[in-house]
């Protein structure tokens, strides 16, 4: 039996009964667009979060895009951020009309270096967009430091962070507005695409209940600015729905498989995660490093072990953010990385006998390279 990086059928299997229930309301339901799914979900995320709004969208790319319009970042803007990190995020920044402008990471934690971003800051800038990765959040303070004092937006990328806390502030209550992902890997997932942004601001919220409806209030009349076609499905919204529930759940489980790594693995060569100073780790990956990846890597396939690397390409190297000017060496701490890191399988239903599979796949492989 292969080993995958990540799996649901154990997890469906548990919860079948209620996965296909709220598909049946739905069907039951009479309304499939825009219903009581989605606004029973918007409420109870938004509560999750402390905020007064959130946006049930229908992808975490168009999570990030449309935040962005919603806050005023355009054409001739600036919105700096990292390049580790999936493409996504920035093509969301280019797709708003926006420029990404990158600043470098941690080395320890992989997250954005905080004290490179004044720096990075021009009469452009509009907006700071802080990647939470890897299931933890970004040190805010500076950053909430720095958009005061320039008068600047700030947009968190929480697509991999559901539940992360930052000195007891939950991710997605730091910014104006924060975007979210729950494509069916993540640690709230869907059973298909979905996103959402949440915010406190009513004109944030109003904004983007306009883009994700065309520019619509009302069907058929486009208000303002033209928008998409943006929205959450009923569908998953029921499913999102039901599982939010369960979102403690998931995440004491993933601890726990990150326990269990950390006990198997603490002894070998391998950099496993380190949780940054004032972070709950919800591990939506488990990322570890090894100057022989590549050889690791192939060498568990043999196992019948599956890996993946959490990137491979810092989005500044790739052919289609040549335009940006970036050369390599420019973020030297991401590009290291990008030939270092990769994940090992972590999701809730992970058992702790497929887990002891992995741990004693890699420790024999590390002892033979």
């Amino acid at each position: 039996m292969t080993t995958r990086v990540w799996d649901y059928l154990a997890e469906f299997e548990k919860e079948k009964d209620d996965i296909l229930g709220a598909v049946e309301q739905v069907f039951r339901s009479g309304q499939l667009v825009l219903g009581s799914s989605v606004r029973g979900f918007e409420e109870e995320f938004a509560a999750h979060h402390g905020a007064a709004h959130a946006v049930g969208l229908d992808n975490g790319t168009n999570a990030v895009k449309l935040g962005l319009q919603a806050l005023g970042v355009g054409p001739g803007d600036e919105v700096v951020t990292v390049s580790n990190t999936a493409a996504p995020t920035v093509i969301a920044i280019d797709g708003a009309g926006a420029k990404p402008v990158f600043v470098d990471v941690h080395g320890s934690d992989y997250l954005m270096d905080t004290d490179q971003v004044a720096a990075a800051i021009t009469p452009r800038t509009r907006c700071i967009l802080p990647v939470h990765l890897y299931g933890q959040c970004v040190d805010m303070a500076p950053l909430e430091e720095l958009a005061t004092r320039h008068g600047l937006e700030i947009l968190e990328d929480c697509a991999q962070a559901h539940g992360a806390l930052h000195h007891g502030r939950i991710a997605g209550s730091m910014g104006r507005a924060a975007a979210f992902s729950f494509y069916p890997t993540k640690v709230l997932g869907a059973y298909g695409d979905g996103g959402a942004v949440v915010t406190s601001d009513d004109e944030v919220d109003t904004a983007l209940r306009r883009l994700r409806y065309y520019g619509m209030e009302e069907r058929y009349y486009v208000v303002g600015t033209p928008g998409h076609n943006s929205r959450l499905d009923e569908v998953q919204a029921e499913i999102l729905r039901r599982k939010l529930g369960r979102l403690d759940q998931y995440i004491a489980a993933r601890r726990t498989v990150a326990e269990r790594y950390a006990e198997g693995l603490g002894d070998t060569e391998l950099v496993l995660p380190g949780t940054a100073e004032g972070n709950d780790h919800v591990y939506y990956v488990y990322v570890v490093r090894h100057p022989r990846r590549d050889d690791i890597i192939e060498a568990l396939k043999s196992y019948d072990i599956m890996l993946n690397i959490s990137y491979p390409w810092p989005v500044h190297t790739m052919r289609g953010f040549e335009h940006l000017g970036y050369r390599r060496g420019s973020l030297p701490v991401t590009e290291k990385l990008a030939g270092e890191i990769f994940s090992l399988p972590m999701y809730p239903s992970l058992s702790a006998d497929l887990q002891e599979k992995v741990i004693s796949a890699v420790r024999e492989v590390l002892r033979t390279l």
